[in-house]
């Protein structure tokens, strides 16, 4: 199957493999109804993750199916629990709707952070479709293949002082600590990972996979997740106007392709052996 939907609020390409890649902070448009609120640094969606749509195109090309989102996390958080409980407890967190940036900077103009009723609205405008959209292109996956696959692409600065501590390695993967896909899916992702010399890498480490990795992630019920953070120094230049860099990209593309034709390749039972 390859077709391609696109509502008011992201697009999806269904593919034919039991896999589909989620990109949730590639969106960048902000409404215009709302633009007067933000500071004109937030206008610019610096805490977009940049490029990752033409970055993942060889998934497509390899019978992916892809999510991506118009909207700016700025507007809402795709990626972060309706509830808005914070996903790493203890330190500093953007929210639901975010009212700073990563830097820790107001995205707001004073007083005009969105209150309860609009977070609330917004959940139903721009949340709840993209997380339809999800959830029923894995339940397709699932009834076609007897399983489905979920890898969330992410990218982000490499050093964010608000956010943690030092460096970001370039690879961040998070499998919620393994509860999100199965032990051998992560130890063969984890194994790409660790002979390659080109990146520095973690698994489960400041980035252990955010709401969409958590939560879809089920693999008693045949659903394994995985996230993916890569820092913007692996494909990209850092700072405003955040241009791709070709060739750091292609540096970054064979690992990339290792690790998401190692997850095609991988079946369920091998979890047994």
């Amino acid at each position: 199957m390859q077709d391609t939907s696109t509502p008011s609020t992201y697009t999806l390409h269904s593919g034919d493999s039991p896999l589909l890649v989620s990109l949730p902070h590639v969106g960048t448009e902000i409404p215009a109804a709302l633009k007067p609120r933000y500071t004109a640094q937030a206008l610019n969606v610096d805490d977009t993750d940049w490029h990752l749509e033409p970055i993942y195109a060889f998934a497509v090309q390899r019978g992916a199916s892809l999510l991506v989102p118009r909207f700016s996390r700025y507007v809402i958080d795709l990626n972060r629990p309706p509830k808005n409980a914070p996903m790493y407890p203890g330190v500093n967190n953007t929210e639901l709707c975010p009212t700073h940036a990563f830097t820790g900077q107001p995205i707001y103009q004073p007083g005009q952070e969105p209150d309860a009723a609009e977070i609330a609205q917004r959940l139903t405008d721009y949340w709840r479709p993209y997380h339809a959209a999800l959830n029923a292109e894995l339940q397709r996956l699932h009834a076609l293949h007897g399983y489905a696959l979920l890898w969330d692409g992410h990218s982000i600065q490499s050093t964010l002082p608000w956010l943690f501590e030092g460096t970001l390695p370039d690879l961040n993967l998070g499998t919620a600590n393994g509860a999100s896909c199965a032990p051998q899916l992560r130890a063969v992702l984890a194994e790409v990972l660790a002979r390659q010399t080109t990146f520095t890498q973690v698994v489960d480490g400041r980035f252990k996979g955010g709401y969409i990795t958590r939560h879809y992630g089920q693999p008693a019920q045949g659903i394994h997740a995985v996230q993916m953070e890569m820092c913007f120094s692996t494909y990209m230049q850092e700072a405003p106007p955040f241009r791709l860099d070709p060739a750091l990209t292609a540096r970054l593309r064979p690992v990339l392709e290792q690790l998401i034709d190692v997850m095609l390749a991988w079946r369920p039972h091998e979890q047994a052996r």
